[in-house]
Order: C-alpha cells, then sequence, then structure tokens
C-alpha cells in the first residue's frame, strides 16, 4: 500500500497538472470507486462538475482536492467549503494525460476540465481505494497563529471523514513533544504504534522497518521503556527515509505503485532492512531476519536492533 511519500509525490504532481482548473465532468465507470460517498455516483458526478480546484493537500495516506463554486463564491469565510478526498488503497492510481488516449483497463473515474487540457484519471485495480467529495472542517492540529486567509486556499481545514487522523510527521503543524509524550504513555510495540493513525499518521510497513532500523530499536521495544531521547531518534528516523524516498519517487514494488505520470519510484533500491531477509546488515554485516507481524512482516537486524527480554506485540 502506498504510504506517505507514494501519496506526498502523486500530490506534487497532481498540483501541477489540475491546481487553478475548473472540472467540466465526472464520469463514474465503477461504482465501487465512489462507495463511500453515501449519496452515490450520480450525486459524486453533480457535485464536482463546474468546481474550481485549488492546491491539493496530504495528510499522511490520504489527499485531497479543495472545490470552490466560481460562481456562486467561496464558502463560510471565505474558505473552500467542500474537497475530492483520495485514498488510493492497495492499487490506485491517479492519473492526468490527453484526454483522447486510450482508456485503462481498470480505469474506475474519469475527471474532465474545461479548458479541454489532460484529464484526471483514477485507475484501481484491485479497487480497495477510494474516492469521494466531503465537507471541509476546521483542521485541529492547524497552528493558532497562521496567515489570515490561508483557509481561503483550504489551509486549516481537513475533510471531514479523516478528521481523526494525527498530523503526520513532514507537517508543520505536527507536535513532536505531544507525539513523545502520547508515544510513552501507550503500552504496546513501537511498530505497532507507529502504524496508529490517530497518533501519527503516514508511517506504514515499509517506513516503519526503515524508521527503526535507523534508531536501532526492535519492532516489540515497549513503548513505556522508550527514553525521551529515543522516541525522538524513532521520529528522526521517520522522517530521514520519508524525506529520502520522497527525492527518488517514493519506493515502487511492481508496476502499480506510480505517480501521475505513470512513473515508478526508486527508494527500494535503497531499503536498509524491509524486503532484506538474510541480506547482510548493511551496519553490520548480519542477515536481516524476518518475523511474522499483524498478518505482515517485520524486518531486523538481530544484532543492531536486539529483541527486548519483555516484548510487546
Amino acid at each position: 500500500m502506498p504510504e506517505l511519500p507514494e501519496v506526498e509525490v502523486v500530490r506534487r504532481g497532481l498540483e501541477r497538472w489540475t491546481a487553478g482548473r475548473t472540472i467540466a465532468s465526472a464520469e463514474v465507470l465503477h461504482p465501487r470507486a465512489v462507495r463511500r460517498h453515501a449519496a452515490g455516483p450520480a450525486d459524486f458526478a453533480a457535485r464536482l462538475a463546474g468546481r474550481a480546484v485549488l492546491p491539493p493537500r496530504r495528510r499522511g495516506k490520504y489527499m485531497w482536492l479543495p472545490l470552490r463554486d466560481p460562481e456562486a463564491g467561496p464558502g463560510r469565510d471565505g474558505a473552500p467549503a467542500e474537497a475530492l478526498l483520495a485514498h488510493l488503497g492497495m492499487s490506485g492510481q491517479l492519473l492526468v494525460g490527453e484526454p483522447g488516449r486510450e482508456r485503462e483497463k481498470h480505469l474506475r473515474v474519469r475527471v474532465a476540465f474545461t479548458d479541454g487540457g489532460h484529464d484526471l484519471r483514477f485507475v484501481d485495480q484491485r479497487t480497495f481505494g477510494h474516492l469521494l467529495v466531503a465537507d471541509l472542517a476546521p483542521d485541529t492540529y492547524a497552528h493558532a497563529d497562521d496567515a489570515p486567509g490561508a483557509a481561503k486556499n483550504g489551509e486549516g481545514l481537513v475533510p471531514e471523514p479523516i478528521v481523526h487522523i494525527a498530523a503526520d510527521p513532514l507537517e508543520d503543524a505536527f507536535d513532536e513533544e505531544a507525539f513523545v509524550r502520547a508515544l510513552r504513555r501507550r503500552k504496546t510495540g513501537i511498530k505497532r504504534a507507529l502504524l496508529d493513525q490517530s497518533l501519527i499518521s503516514g508511517v506504514g510497513n515499509i517506513y516503519a522497518d526503515e524508521a527503526l532500523w535507523r534508531a536501532r530499536l526492535h519492532w516489540a521495544r515497549p513503548t513505556e521503556t522508550l527514553t525521551r531521547a529515543e522516541a525522538l531518534r524513532v521520529l528522526e528516523g521517520a522522517r530521514e527515509v520519508m524525506g529520502a524516498a520522497l527525492a527518488v519517487g517514493g519506493t515502487s514494488f511492481d508496476s502499480l505503485y506510480v505517480d501521475v505520470n505513470g512513473d515508478s519510484g526508486y527508494f527500494e533500491r535503497s531499503l536498509d532492512a524491509y524486503g532484506r531477509r538474510d541480506e547482510p546488515c548493511r551496519r553490520c554485516g548480519t542477515p536481516i531476519r524476518r518475523d511474522e507481524f499483524m498478518n505482515r512482516s517485520s524486518y531486523t537486524c538481530p544484532t543492531c536492533q536486539p529483541r527486548p527480554r519483555r516484548a510487546r506485540y
């Protein structure tokens, strides 16, 4: 599943190709793609037609396009009132290209623009991803001193379905001291805590393993035993690895993980732990170990990341 860096790569591509344009129409080709839009496909399409698109935003693994009605004017306090919210799921792709190109085999939703230029397509082979039009609500993680007028571009607002999602470590709104306090109050394993989107968003299985390798901590280390310095080391590791992944377009393990132009990322080649079972640790040479974890896998170096005597799963 795409994690924060992969979603951010897509968001940046959408900013280039969609911001400032007006939607002419939306075509839903598979109802499952908009299953979270309770009013159904017809209402989904109707609520997009004629809307102006503002610069896209992201929180963790979610991204959204704030929407404004150019005729009726902006929403409350000059801010957009709704957004097109997207979650890519296991195989979702948001692609842009010439509108006359051949339709993709797993095309689910197509959005056309009034200028007749590149269209936006949601392609999803496994149909675990989804799109919906949602109301925007005040962001509980926004800074109180945000610049006046920022909300006119959707800043300080998030779609209502994800108001419970915590800020991610690459956001200005992320409060690292609050994160450290909350993390140390938990009574669970450190990796399970990193995957809790109500604590920190955007960190998935791949980057959790990579952050813990950098922090030299085992995935089953009890969170209540972490020192402040260790918790900050995990956070620094997460930021470091996700920043490095962003620089090369994210991590692509197969052709399903692509940017808006259909190009794959290359960070897989730089992974230090994830997927490297029995390969030598890049620090000490010890073969990387794979453990089963929450119906998935965890990869650690037995020497650099010793298993704690008291483990939590």
